[in-house]
């Protein structure tokens, strides 16, 4: 795996010194002055209500009855500054000041990275970022079309494959034929934002490779794959994603996103007693997917911009061959934008989720939770 990814970067570093359609920029971007600083920012809150009395908002059961059924929340207060140094590089850092709220101590800080680009073809990022490995990878929080990420996103995060992760990574886009071609090429500790170690001598290998297949519905094939060691044991994990975003007119647009994932649940693995173990973790299995349409129409009329209609389903099954125990989510959600670019927005929505079967005072129990969302991207 590791020779194959250097004579990958041996080969896209080669074809980056082509001359392209940058260089006629040259003399504008010459007269730039480094540094430039831009910083943005995100603040999104919530209030939530639990529609059974036995399950309080975080999904938890209570068998005597205990627990919160509602509450305020601030999600996120994100703050990210992004300084171009010189053409080709820049840094970005972006903190969450919201996770103050819990230990900070692996929190708080989420991008911080710096990236160098040769040109649209190659570009190297290194430090503590969001390796691609699915569709949620390519946008932010802030434009998300339902609730939250999806839950096999927050699983895969858990296992080193997507959220924030610390590593190096190539990116780039080209033409294969008329075929547009994204791809990403990560290796990362695995362990989760803010380590100061990696906690074994293993790494995670993943790529992403994106095939743009009909420009009129704007829809693009991905094919995520990765393979690592753990504590001395191989895990793997592969994927396979479709979005596609069709334009009916000037204000009618459907976008639809269809993701399946599977991999090795090497926490779960690890959480048992060696003596009762599997010699192949393998045995231990995770496989999601969700389906999210989302129609928008654009109403321009003074202060309201547009309104969005979602619907996400998604199905999870964290160790699906050893102790299934699947879990489906219906998240249905209505959007109201007042800024353009999500610079404001209003949802609201309900997360109905139901379980093979509910397990008492666990999380694994079935639940309905209406949801008030408020967001402002600056």
């Amino acid at each position: 795996m590791s020779l194959l990814l250097c004579l990958m970067l041996f080969y896209f570093s080669a074809k980056a010194q082509v001359p392209d359609s940058l260089h006629a920029k040259q003399e504008t971007e010459d007269n730039v002055k480094y540094p430039v600083l831009q910083i943005k920012g995100l603040f999104q809150a919530r209030y939530l209500v639990g529609m059974k009395n036995d399950v309080d908002v975080n999904g938890l059961h209570h068998s005597d009855g205990s627990g919160t059924n509602n509450n305020f929340m601030i999600k996120y207060m994100r703050v990210q500054v992004r300084a171009q140094i010189s053409k080709r590089t820049e840094v970005v850092a972006l903190a969450n000041l919201a996770d103050f709220k819990n230990d900070p101590k692996s929190r708080v800080l989420e991008n911080a990275y710096l990236k160098y680009t040769f040109n649209p073809k190659l570009a190297f990022t290194v430090g503590q970022f969001r390796p691609w490995f699915g569709i949620e990878e390519t946008y932010p929080i802030d434009i998300i079309k339902s609730l939250d990420w999806s839950n096999q996103y927050t699983e895969f995060g858990k296992l080193g494959w997507t959220s924030f992760q610390i590593g190096i990574s190539a990116t780039g886009q080209l033409e294969l034929g008329k075929i547009p071609f994204q791809y990403a090429i990560s290796v990362v500790n695995g362990n989760g934002k803010n380590q100061v170690n990696d906690n074994d001598d293993g790494k995670q290998y993943s790529s992403r490779l994106v095939f743009g297949l009909a420009k009129k519905y704007n829809l693009n094939l991905g094919l995520n794959g990765g393979i690592g060691e753990v504590f001395g044991k191989k895990i793997y994990a592969v994927g396979v994603d479709l979005n596609s975003l069709v334009n009916f007119d000037s204000k009618w647009s459907l976008d639809m996103q269809l993701e399946a994932k599977q991999g090795t649940n090497h926490p779960l693995y690890f959480a048992v007693a060696p003596e009762l173990r599997p010699d192949n973790p393998d045995e231990y299995l995770i496989r999601g997917a969700y389906f999210l349409p989302n129609l928008r129409y654009e109403i321009n009329h003074r202060n309201l911009s547009a309104f969005e209609l979602s619907c996400r389903y998604e199905y999870l099954d964290t160790n699906f061959r050893l102790n299934s125990n699947p879990r489906q989510t219906i998240t249905p959600m209505f959007g109201l934008e007042f800024l353009k670019n999500y610079g404001a927005r209003i949802q609201l929505g309900v997360q109905f989720d139901r379980y093979k079967h509910s397990i008492a005072n666990t999380s694994q129990y079935n639940n309905n939770l209406f949801i008030v969302q408020v967001q402002s991207r600056f």
